[in-house]
């Protein structure tokens, strides 16, 4: 008998046997893909992914003579001989890629090291023929059927190329989970995967939530914007007998998006059968603020958090058997009912090439995916995810609602590949008249440049108001002079800060602003306060940017429509001593052509107008590393797909720095001490990130030769631990610019 994995037993009683492995992960993995229609496909990825280890060389190696060998190339060279055609051929050459890559990872066709083209033209060592009658890779169509194939040739070759990594998400899944299965019955361990169906739930959970609004409704005044917010409400859930497809979500700043796209989610997935609800937000900055939303509203026992902020790198062979908890374990395939996540997470999982970023793809198809704040998918890989988007809805059953104040420009045709949006797929009734029934400020063009003197002197006429910038260099500034001028309550909010203390200072700032016992509060920050930070202020100061970026300012004042809109204004200015950055500066550019047609700044036509204007400005940029265009082609009857190269490239955030940790507080201080005490690296950088902050490289290294900051030892340059508490405070954060003083004595953490 061939075995597919070992255990101490010699006598191999319980030793799980090939056979059995391949035909368990085949049924999985077409179980995962018969959502798409990919069921016969996924099936013959799992029956071959293993067939390496039929030959001699692996069964050895696992009574313990020799090392391991190639037992992933064997099925990859199987399946592209078996006697398909047509379509079929290709689909075969598909599966190569995901057969060979289940342990790897998916590869380029051409790679530094030969790629795949160079694996399946190696000689493998010989199989024992029983897999022959053990396994049968069985007949019927590999396509899937119905599948709505682009006229465009290049985009059809990038919906192949994303069906492979769909067909790869259900092998590598179903490959983890029948092997966890198999040690976890031999050790006599329970692991728990058990989530509830999000079919079962959803009686239960929509009755919670109609009471949540319930209540919350009989408690709010009777406002117009109280109104406004039930109205827009009982559109978009009346709106969930539309067959699921693409949706937008067009309400203004403070008109109630989240709720009333979780209430669309939870009636639309009933409707139509839809397996789970993904809702991505665009900033770790803000999730803890919709999570504890989601939480009050539904409770714990169905949602998932995934995002930068908790995620562990692949952990150890003994972590990946028993040493997490459910959570962590749910991270791994998203099989939670309620996902809630990032775009980064989103996105870089939808191009990802590594076994552990692809696991969870499968459970996309037949989902509700919620985009909130759809604007910010950043520029120079807005095509590569919109046609992910498209492939979303197009081919897999999901639901997509791109659910903003201010709705980019991404319809078809105008946009280039863009996505088939039907303004009755519009989940608010009559966008134009909610922005004008929900104008709650007004609009203040200063026109000359203002001086931070102006600033700080504006911001003393007021008890309470708010200006953002577009630098931290210049936020830092100006809470100087404030503090300097005696102003009360002056409050610094950026990026300088770790993410704990900004989490400090904003319900600090909520404390003042409750308007039951109001506090002065002038807040200077940076944009990072625009996007889902509900905050209401009556007063607001934005220096020139992006149009989108203008109206998500303007959502932090009169926010909940108490005060009369002509006390609410909100002032957009030149600033006098610092330049915006250069890309700030062609948005702020690119606004002021739009409103020098004569539209006011809250004219949703405006809105319209600035995104075609910034992505014709942008052009070829809007896929700047060619992913569309480049990365998934055919060759000479061959797939050249970069798979890996593509992974590699696609990255939404673009920061260009590097982390300090801050260990000023006994939160971060015990990771620290945990750490020197055994904790793995990957659970040590997952606990640390509310501590850290993104500096400069340049700057670092400044801090790191100067003594301010050491790395701790033993772990390379893993971890550069801020040494001159004196360099940073809650108030600033920060101070890196104060690099090139004289540090701490040299020394180790």
């Amino acid at each position: 008998m061939q075995f597919a994995h070992s255990t101490p037993d010699p006598d191999r009683r319980n030793w799980q046997p090939l056979s059995d492995h391949l035909t368990a992960v085949a049924a999985l993995a077409r179980a995962f893909a018969a959502s798409f229609g990919a069921g016969r496909a996924a099936e013959l990825a799992g029956l071959l992914h293993d067939l390496g280890k039929y030959s001699a060389p692996f069964q050895a190696y696992l009574q313990g003579q020799g090392v391991s060998v190639d037992h992933s190339t064997a099925g990859a060279q199987c399946v592209r001989g078996l006697p398909f055609q047509k379509m079929d051929r290709v689909m075969a050459d598909l599966l190569s890629f995901v057969i060979a890559g289940h342990h790897a990872g998916l590869a380029d066709w051409l790679g530094a090291n030969g790629g795949l083209r160079s694996r399946l033209d190696k000689r493998t060592e010989p199989l024992d023929e029983v897999w022959r009658r053990e396994i049968s890779p069985g007949d019927g169509p590999l396509v899937p059927a119905g599948f709505d194939w682009s006229r465009d040739k290049e985009r059809q070759w990038f919906q192949l190329a994303f069906l492979g990594r769909m067909l790869f998400s259900c092998l590598v899944d179903a490959d983890f989970l029948d092997t966890e299965a198999f040690y976890a019955s031999v050790e006599g361990v329970e692991v728990d995967r058990s989530w509830p169906r999000l079919e079962d739930e959803l009686g239960g959970l929509i009755a919670r939530f109609d009471g949540f609004m319930a209540a919350k409704q009989a408690g709010a005044p009777a406002s117009p914007v109280n109104r406004l917010r039930a109205d827009i409400l009982a559109h978009a859930r009346a709106q969930a007998e539309l067959s699921p497809g693409l949706f937008t979500l067009n309400v203004p700043t403070g008109g109630g998006k989240t709720l009333a796209s979780l209430g669309f989610a939870l009636d639309h997935a009933r409707r139509h059968g839809l397996e789970r609800i993904v809702y991505a937000i665009p900033f770790t900055s803000v999730i803890d603020q919709t999570a504890a939303v989601f939480r009050e509203v539904l409770g714990d026992e169905v949602i998932l958090e995934h995002h930068s902020a908790i995620e562990e790198e692949v952990p150890s062979r003994d972590e990946q058997r028993w040493g997490r908890s459910k959570l962590r374990l749910a991270m791994e395939n998203w099989a939670a009912p309620l996902v809630l996540t990032t775009n980064v997470q989103l996105f870089e999982s939808l191009f990802a090439a590594r076994t552990s970023r692809c696991r969870k793809l499968h459970n996309l198809a037949r989902s509700v995916i919620i985009l909130d704040e759809a604007q910010t998918i950043p520029l120079h890989v807005l095509r590569p995810c919109v046609a992910a988007l498209d492939e979303l809805a197009r081919n897999y059953g999901a639901t997509i609602v791109l659910c903003t104040a201010t709705q980019p420009a991404l319809a078809a045709p105008r946009f280039a590949g863009g996505l088939a949006l039907d303004p009755a797929r519009e989940l608010a009734p009559d966008p134009a008249d909610l922005h004008a029934r929900l104008k709650r400020v007004r609009f203040d063009l200063a026109p000359e440049t203002m001086g931070d003197a102006d600033l700080v002197g504006a911001l003393g006429e007021v008890s309470q108001g708010l200006v953002i910038v577009n630098s931290r260099a210049h936020a830092l500034v100006l809470y100087r002079e404030a503090v300097a001028a005696g102003l009360e309550g002056v409050v610094h909010l950026t990026t300088r800060q770790t993410a704990a203390d900004r989490r400090r200072i904003l319900a600090d700032i909520r404390c003042r602003l409750d308007p039951e016992r109001p506090q002065p509060c002038r807040v200077i920050a940076t944009s990072l306060v625009e996007a889902g930070v509900d905050l209401d202020f009556p007063r607001v100061w934005r220096a020139e940017a992006g149009l989108d970026q203008i109206m998500q300012a303007a959502g932090r004042c009169n926010r909940e429509g108490r005060r009369p809109v002509d006390d609410s204004v909100v002032t957009v200015f030149r600033p006098a001593e610092m330049k915006p950055p250069r890309e700030i500066a062609g948005f702020a550019a690119a606004t002021g052509r739009v409103l020098a047609s004569g539209k006011a700044l809250d004219d949703p036509a405006a809105i319209q107008n600035y995104f075609e204007e910034v992505y014709w400005q942008k052009g070829p940029g809007l896929d700047r590393e060619e992913i569309l265009t480049e990365a998934f082609r055919v060759s000479r009857g061959s797939l050249d797909f970069s798979y890996r190269s593509a992974a590699e490239k696609f990255r939404m955030i673009e920061s260009g720095m590097a982390a300090v940790i801050i260990g000023h507080d006994k939160a971060a201080q015990s990771v620290l001490a945990a750490l020197a005490n055994g904790l793995s690296p990957a659970a040590a950088a997952r606990k640390l990130q509310p501590h850290v902050v993104q500096v400069p490289p340049q700057q670092r290294q400044e801090l790191l030769d100067n003594g301010h900051v050491r790395f701790v030892e033993g772990f390379d340059d893993q971890f550069a631990v801020l040494k001159s508490d004196h360099l940073y405070t809650m108030e600033t954060g920060l101070a890196w610019e104060q690099a090139g003083e004289l540090g701490v004595e040299n020394g180790i953490l």
